[in-house]
């Protein structure tokens, strides 16, 4: 093992932006070693598009990727059928996931160090008759793990979350002490093997106003965030909460903290947005591999123009860098 560090990346929706995002990395050099999993032939007709010099440089297991400006390593997969920027086809989504799959397996094996995912389209894909809730999930069920936790983050704030993409009518329901304390452990251990934190503090947030008031504006807090948060911190884990959530993304909490966990999607994530959309990056933890992603659609709009904003994927570029070399540490 070198000291580079190499993650593969894969490009996303084709009719989206991740693969102009992928060919704007080749404009400068790089100190990491990036391997875009993507077909070639897609990359090659969005960059004439765009106007784009850029070398393709086909990889090959055990090789360094480049790095050096206007070139582009690429693990070639084929199937796209319609490469048209802003326009979905369903044709395409056996491709977007054979790149997911390539990637995973490629970090399970040692080949890459970590991967990177630019985004995808959830809609077509399911269009396509297959069903996908997102690359948290699909990857959970491709390594094999019972849980894993999805966490955004910027440089001055992390939000892990204890439910994801469900309906709000079903979150309390999901919200067990099982769950609660499985998803707690998670944050807690990778939160000290993938970004160096001995003993991380994690701010937990209430599910209901107030945290509960008592029990009077609903009781999960006392029946079962309370006594799942007691049997953590008998473990060692430092948890301050339930909180609530009104209040907790205020310096007077966040100032001495290192993470906060959330109960539902919209209730951490549009704070952290709010505060860093652009720059934020989506991390899957509990997987045996280092996952990050964009906190961004694929932004069909965009799509072609050459206007995308590359900084999201920079920086989980860099995360995903840091994440490998902490992990490698651990070891």
């Amino acid at each position: 093992m070198t000291d580079t560090v190499t993650l593969a990346l894969t490009a996303g929706e084709p009719a989206g932006i991740g693969p102009e995002l992928c060919l704007q990395l080749a404009l400068e050099a790089r100190t990491t070693g990036i391997v875009v999993v993507a077909s070639q032939a897609l990359l090659a007709a969005r960059a004439r598009q765009l106007g784009m010099d850029v070398m393709f440089m086909p990889w090959q297991p055990g090789e360094q990727a480049v790095t050096a400006p206007g070139q582009l390593s690429v693990y070639n997969v084929d199937g796209v059928v319609n490469t048209v920027a802003g326009q979905l086809d369903a044709g395409n989504s056996p491709y977007v996931l054979d790149t997911l799959r390539i990637a995973a397996q490629g970090c399970l094996d040692g080949l890459f160090d970590g991967m990177v995912t630019a985004p995808v389209h959830k809609g077509v894909i399911n269009d396509a008759g297959i069903a996908f809730s997102g690359h948290t999930e699909f990857l959970q069920a491709l390594c094999g793990v019972e849980r894993v936790v999805m966490m955004l983050a910027t440089e001055e704030l992390r939000v892990a979350l204890v439910t994801t993409h469900l309906p709000l009518k079903d979150v309390s329901a999901a919200i067990t002490p099982q769950r609660l304390m499985q998803v707690a452990r998670i944050l807690n251990q990778d939160l000290q093997t993938y970004f160096g934190l001995a003993n991380p503090r994690i701010l937990v947030a209430g599910l209901n106003p107030h945290a509960g008031e008592g029990g009077h504006l609903g009781r999960e807090e006392l029946e079962v965030i309370e006594p799942a948060l007691d049997v953590l911190r008998s473990e060692g884990i430092t948890l301050t909460g339930p909180l609530p959530a009104d209040t907790l993304f205020t310096p007077h909490w966040l100032d001495n903290a290192d993470a906060v966990l959330a109960m539902y999607h919209d209730q951490g994530l549009p704070v952290l947005k709010f505060q860093g959309f652009g720059r934020a990056v989506n991390v899957t933890l509990g997987l045996p591999i280092v996952r990050t992603s964009v906190d961004h659609g694929t932004a069909l709009d965009l799509a072609g123009t050459g206007k995308a904003d590359a900084g999201s994927l920079h920086t989980a570029i860099r995360v995903g860098e840091q994440m490998a070399r902490h992990k490698r540490e651990s070891e």
